[in-house]
């Protein structure tokens, strides 16, 4: 799986509180979510990324509480990958069990700046940055990860296996 798309960088502890604020909570639809993503952070955040843009953070993203509105915001917006130098362990999980890649990559993160183009080889770790003509290397998923990446999501990807 090829992605591709320009970089919104952020900074460390970037908490869930943030990505999806409680007060949009009363709500679990993705396209309500999606309206909100991280707009206490970078109110025009929405307004401005085009679908397949990337997210590129700093240390320990998605820190604090493990609602699961977090990653779903952040899909549903239309953000195809986030990159990070590391990731809170509940919203890792969180992420793949609703098909989002994430990627954990220092090299990338720093060498990555806002508005870059990026493109990423989910299959294999490989981040290109276009603007710079550098390349960076995460840890790629296991198969099974990937196979959940690529069906959507954990429902996907049972409901797939079971049908089968």
């Amino acid at each position: 799986m090829e992605l591709k798309g320009q970089a919104w960088k952020y900074g460390d502890d970037v908490d869930t509180d943030v990505i999806i604020p409680a007060r949009y909570l009363n709500t679990s639809k993705p396209e309500e979510l999606a309206k909100h993503c991280l707009e206490d952070l970078d109110e025009d955040f929405v307004d401005k990324m085009k679908q397949g843009d990337m997210i590129v953070a700093e240390k320990n993203f998605g820190c604090g509480s493990s609602r699961e509105h977090a990653p779903l915001a952040i899909k549903a917006a239309g953000v195809s990958c986030v990159i990070a130098k590391s990731f809170a362990r509940i919203f890792y999980r969180n992420a793949i069990n609703i098909g989002l890649p994430i990627l954990e990559s220092e090299a990338a993160v720093d060498g990555i700046g806002i508005e870059d183009e990026v493109e990423v080889d989910v299959e294999s770790g490989e981040i290109k940055n276009l603007t710079k003509d550098e390349v960076y290397q995460a840890e790629p998923f296991p198969e099974f990860m990937q196979n959940i990446i690529q069906a959507g999501g954990l429902i996907n990807y049972v409901a797939g296996k079971v049908n089968n």
